[in-house]
């Protein structure tokens, strides 16, 4: 899934005072981590001369929430508390302030602490459309669906960019509309003015087309995108995805080298450890546990990636006991998907079936979740329609980002 899978974040059209930033709340984008540093430390220095400016402290937390994001590194979350816990001493209820604290909760995946200073940022700013996008998020990931889209469709009316054509994807997409998902990516294309934004948005017309199966149309958009900005990592990891799926599992295995050397998040770290096994090599976890402990100090909580592995590569029971905790806190798709999945690994089929149809309710093409439900109605005895084939051996492979 695009966002959880990325933790990454939509571009803050506005946000605050002074220009647009890009936030780690859910969604599609991945701004490189070169355009970060030197904007951090010029806050910085007006902060030392303007200490009271709390605009720029929510800037600097959104901007620290940033880095963790691009970096991999989640040690930023902890200093995007201290600056935006500034900000909001110095103004609490400034709908800058709370758009910056949304996005740190939802950078930490708490998405209903999101939703909230995200709803109180839109009512002291209603023209706020960085609001509306991390409130869509949100909603999204909560579950939400027809409030998320209310809330793309008022970021869209306030600010019709790249954040607002991309949200606006991604609520297509998972109501099963890929062809309105593509025009959408396209607009993003159109209205996208920097590298960054040309990447990102070739990026993820890249993703439309790996998940229709047309591979090399994908690697095609991914090397268009790497052309655009070299410093774009998931492009990367989208060509590794490609090599992977097409079986030239040397190549893939190299570009995976290279794509955690820049950006270790957990999600490409399991697929290199897939890849690794579909190669008959051993997969080494150790650097995924340490990430997961580092996540974990700095206050994010993903049951989701862990109900996902240990569902495929670990102890079902745990993963079961992941997946409860992370659909409780956020009943969507994705999660209903990893819930439906761990059950029935653990033997619970009947119970996962359950889960499995609230995962593919809405028509979203998705073919993991599809896939699942498959192997679970014909554990149970029933019909099962023709589903996308999905290699046993890269299921990482096959989630969306």
């Amino acid at each position: 899934m695009r966002s959880l899978a990325l933790a990454g974040g939509l571009v803050l059209a506005g946000a605050l005072a002074f220009t647009a930033v890009a936030v780690s709340a859910p969604g599609r984008d991945q701004q490189p981590a070169a355009a970060v540093a030197p904007f951090t430390e010029t806050l910085q220095s007006r902060l030392r001369r303007l200490p009271g400016d709390y605009r720029s402290w929510a800037r600097l937390g959104v901007e620290y929430v940033d880095q963790a994001r691009v970096t991999g590194d989640p040690a930023s979350y902890s200093r995007a508390e201290g600056a935006l816990a500034t900000a909001a001493r110095l103004a609490p209820d400034d709908d800058a302030v709370l758009t910056g604290q949304a996005a740190l909760a939802a950078g930490r995946h708490d998405f209903a602490l999101a939703a909230r200073l995200a709803g109180r940022a839109v009512a002291a700013n209603p023209y706020s459309a960085a609001a509306y996008g991390v409130l869509a998020d949100a909603r999204t990931q909560l579950g939400d669906l027809r409030n998320a889209r209310a809330a793309i469709d008022k970021q869209l009316s306030l600010h019709p960019g790249v954040a607002a054509f991309a949200r606006a994807s991604y609520a297509a997409e998972l109501r099963g509309d890929v062809r309105a998902a593509r025009a959408f990516m396209q607009d993003a294309l159109q209205d996208a003015n920097t590298p960054s934004d040309i990447a990102y948005s070739r990026y993820y017309l890249g993703e439309l087309a790996l998940h229709a199966g047309r591979l090399d149309t994908a690697n095609r958009w991914y090397a268009t995108a790497l052309e655009a900005y070299p410093a774009f990592t998931p492009a990367m990891a989208g060509q590794a995805r490609v090599a992977a799926l097409s079986g030239r599992l040397q190549e893939a295995l190299a570009l995976y080298e290279r794509v955690v050397a820049r950006l270790p998040l957990p999600q490409y770290l399991v697929e290199q450890g897939e890849t690794h096994i579909k190669a008959g090599l051993p997969a080494d976890w150790t650097l995924l546990s340490a990430q997961r402990r580092l996540f974990q100090a700095a206050g994010v909580r993903d049951d989701l990636t862990w109900a996902e592995f240990e569902a495929d590569h670990g102890d079902p029971a745990r993963a079961v006991r992941h997946a409860r905790a992370e659909y409780a806190r956020n009943p969507n798709l994705v999660a209903a998907d990893a819930l439906s999945w761990a059950l029935y690994k653990s033997g619970k089929p009947r119970e996962a079936l359950k889960y499995a149809k609230r995962a593919t309710a809405t028509g979203w093409r998705n073919p993991l979740l599809a896939h699942h439900r498959a192997v679970i109605e014909r554990a149970l005895g029933k019909p099962v329609r023709e589903v996308p084939r999905i290699d046993p051996q890269l299921p990482a492979l096959a989630r969306f980002s």
